[in-house]
């Protein structure tokens, strides 16, 4: 009975930092993150001043947290489509279809890393440094697939991917998101098809 009550303490402060980072989630994605207060957060997730303070020290630590989560969701996406053992072309694709899918979701409010960092610009701060760090990832697996198919220029090719992504974030929470995908979809096709014709000088 008592090992009970003590793992049911033990469990508690997890599932409270849960609550809270899902609720931070859902309010900075949807709204910004200057905009919102800790209190707001703290009476949306229903837990103690105290108990947020025991999680996260201050807004700023919430705010890198929140974009940690961010950063795994997105790695657990490209993870299934290496796992998958597709060739480095089906790869790619794959992981832009996961992101076209991304922009043709409901609540979709463009790129919660683009979004953050337009409000933090200065370069030392955590939270301009774990959007910095999300899309140096990014840019290294897709530079190590395009390797995959042809080694010379891919990191250009590489650069060119990150920015039609960019551009489909961006854009498809503008305009119509089923003609923002296809058109990402299309100059990414385009991008590989190029890219596997290039053989060396």
């Amino acid at each position: 009975m008592g090992g009970m009550v003590r793992s049911e303490t033990v469990a508690r402060p997890s599932e409270a930092r849960e609550r809270l980072l899902a609720t931070a989630t859902r309010i900075f994605y949807g709204e910004g993150i200057h905009s919102v207060g800790v209190d707001r957060i703290i009476a949306e997730a229903k837990v103690t001043r105290a108990t947020f303070y025991r999680h996260f020290p201050g807004k700023e630590d919430l705010v890198v947290a929140y974009l940690q989560a961010a950063d795994q969701a997105i790695r657990d996406h490209v993870e299934v489509a290496l796992a998958a053992g597709l060739p480095a072309p089906d790869a790619l694709r794959a992981i832009a279809e996961s992101i076209a899918r991304d922009v043709q979701s409901a609540g979709f409010r463009g790129c919660a890393f683009l979004n953050a960092v337009a409000e933090y610009p200065d370069p030392d701060n955590p939270v301009h440094q774990a959007v910095l760090a999300h899309r140096q990832w990014f840019l290294e697996t897709i530079n190590a697939l395009l390797a995959d198919i042809q080694e010379s220029d891919a990191e250009p090719a590489a650069r060119h991917f990150v920015m039609l992504r960019d551009g489909a974030m961006a854009a498809g929470c503008l305009f119509d998101p089923v003609l923002i995908s296809e058109t990402f979809l299309r100059g990414v096709e385009g991008l590989i098809r190029t890219h596997a014709a290039r053989r060396p000088a």
